[in-house]
């Protein structure tokens, strides 16, 4: 699954550096994440690094958007070109 950025984002921008696939950007009211550039850090990290900085425990999986293991790293490996 993808993660989401909640209405408690307090846009603090702390998660936007941290994500290695660039899929954080700041919205009109909060930061957002780019589905389809979410890996959930598969490929780069043990743990989503958005989740792991956020202080306000925004960062959450995206229940309409189930991803396997698998679909996440082939989504990994599509991105890196």
């Amino acid at each position: 699954m993808a993660y989401l950025i909640s209405d408690e984002c307090i846009n603090c921008g702390a998660c936007e550096p941290e994500c290695p696939n660039q899929a954080v950007s700041a919205g009109d009211e909060r930061y957002a994440i780019n589905p389809d550039k979410c890996t959930q850090c598969v490929g780069h990290f043990d743990e989503p690094q958005c989740a792991a900085v956020c202080p306000v425990d925004c960062c959450k999986l995206d229940p309409n958007r189930p991803e396997s293991r698998e679909e996440l790293m082939a989504k990994f490996n599509k991105l890196k070109g």
